[in-house]
């Protein structure tokens, strides 16, 4: 097994198809893509691509650590109680375990995701 993984921001293969919870819906009605690529420490790291329509939601953490990349689109994310900040192609951030906030999609947005749990 090499411990040396390449993600393909591309991939081949169908993604897993999903929508937000209801509760967790704003606005809009987005949709999810996900190609997972990798999981490490039995299932606690996750790694891949996502891709999301535009739309809103709440994000909710909880104890789950997610390292964000993106590849393509807008988004603008606004912690509980704090400020609008807005992530384009080429921009990298961290939403820490806790972490509450609203997700709000602009652009169509594909992203290369790990998450630790």
């Amino acid at each position: 097994m090499s411990l040396l993984k390449t993600i393909d921001t591309n991939p081949s293969f169908a993604p897993r198809e999903s929508s937000p919870l209801p509760e967790r819906l704003i606005s809009g009605t987005p949709s999810f893509k996900t190609w997972a690529q990798d999981v490490a420490r039995g299932d606690m790291i996750h790694t891949g691509i996502w891709e999301a329509m535009p739309g809103e939601t709440r994000s909710i953490k909880g104890e789950t650590f997610e390292f964000c990349h993106i590849l393509s689109g807008v988004v603008e994310l606004t912690p509980e109680n704090g400020e609008p900040v807005v992530y384009k192609a080429g921009d990298s951030f961290v939403m820490k375990p806790g972490f509450v906030g609203a997700w709000k999609t602009i652009e169509t947005v594909r992203k290369i995701y790990v998450t630790v749990m």
